[in-house]
């Protein structure tokens, strides 16, 4: 799932996944960040879900997929638009 918060020049967008759906460490990886894991590592909140929060150019589009223990990639549900493998983020 993806929260967004659209700034004068810029999106945060926030990734958001169950606590333990999968277990272990997962990052955002895209072309916004290399698709380098530990980068945009998601992180409990209070609300019992992991999250973290990108922040990307307006007008843009990306890339991305999460990445689990593993070398596990998949894309959350209900991404919205698909490139290939890799969910398609337009902010």
């Amino acid at each position: 799932m993806r929260e967004r918060t659209r700034r004068k020049d810029r999106t945060e967008v926030t990734f958001t996944l169950p606590a333990e759906i999968p277990p272990g460490p997962v990052s955002a990886v895209g072309d916004f960040n290399d698709r380098q894991p530990g980068v945009h590592t998601l992180t409990p909140r209070k609300d019992g879900k992991r999250a973290v929060t990108v922040e990307l150019p307006s007008k843009s589009s990306h890339a991305f997929r999460h990445l689990a223990a593993g070398d596990y990639r998949f894309n959350g549900d209900n991404e919205g638009d698909l490139d290939g493998p890799n969910g398609r983020l337009h902010t």
